[in-house]
Order: structure tokens, then sequence, then C-alpha cells
């Protein structure tokens, strides 16, 4: 004997795959909303001016929401980039104080040194970005 799938079999499924695709977790891609092989969009063109150095506090660091990258600089002169997407659940970080890249979200802390975790729920560091800072400017290398 064959069965059909009725329209409310068939909508509560589709609904259900679609929800369960559209939460965060704390595992898979890394937490950069990335995907490599996807295709860049022009705001991560290389060259491009991301922030002046004089705009990152020495200590300290600035998110740049809108390019989901936050430029720090622990000690003067060294600058590092890593990708504003908390790994715990994707929420953009909230800012950078007392040394770490802080989410509003949940509270997960990253070290401004190297991205990794101070303090959870995240469990994975923040992925390191490349970047090149050339004078005044840091750009995307």
């Amino acid at each position: 004997m064959t069965s059909c799938a009725t329209r409310r079999t068939v909508l509560l499924a589709t609904g259900a795959a679609a929800l369960a695709a559209g939460c965060g977790s704390d595992g898979g891609n890394g937490g950069d909303g990335g995907g490599g092989s996807r295709g860049g969009t022009s705001s991560e063109a290389a060259g491009r001016e991301l922030i002046p150095t004089a705009d990152v506090p020495v200590g300290g660091g600035t998110v740049l929401p809108d390019e989901k990258i936050v430029v720090t600089q622990p000690r003067e002169g060294d600058f590092k980039a890593f990708s504003a997407i908390c790994t715990h659940q994707n929420c953009v970080v909230a800012d950078v104080a007392d040394g770490t890249v802080n989410c509003a979200c949940h509270g997960s802390r990253f070290r401004i040194t190297d991205g990794s975790v101070e303090r959870g729920p995240a469990t994975r560091p923040l992925p390191e970005k490349p970047i090149a800072v050339e004078g005044n400017s840091i750009r995307r290398a």
C-alpha cells in the first residue's frame, strides 16, 4: 500500500527544515558567515581601506560591523583583525574593552592578541582576517 503526503505534512516538513536551517549553533562554519567559495562582495575586496590606524586604540580595538571585522592593536603598531561574528551564535560582537572583544548576546569574550576565547559560552576563537598596514591606513590584504 502506498501513502501520499498531504499538503499539511509537506508544509510542516518544509517549515521545520527552514527553521532548523535558520538557527545558529556553536559548530560548523567557524562563525564568520564566510563560506569561502560563494564569492566575495565588493566590501571584501583586497586592498580596500578598512580604517585609519589612528582610529584603533592601543590596547583596544574597533568593531566595523558593516565589514564584519574587528581590528585590534594589542601593542603600539601591532594591528590584528578578526571576524566580528561571534563563534557561539553568530552575533556581531559589540565592542572592545579591557583587552577583549566582547559579544553582548551571551557574554563571550575573545582576546585582542589572537582572538582566542577568554570567556564562553563560545568555545572557538574568532577567525583571523588578513590585513595590511600601509602608512596610516589599515587595508584588507
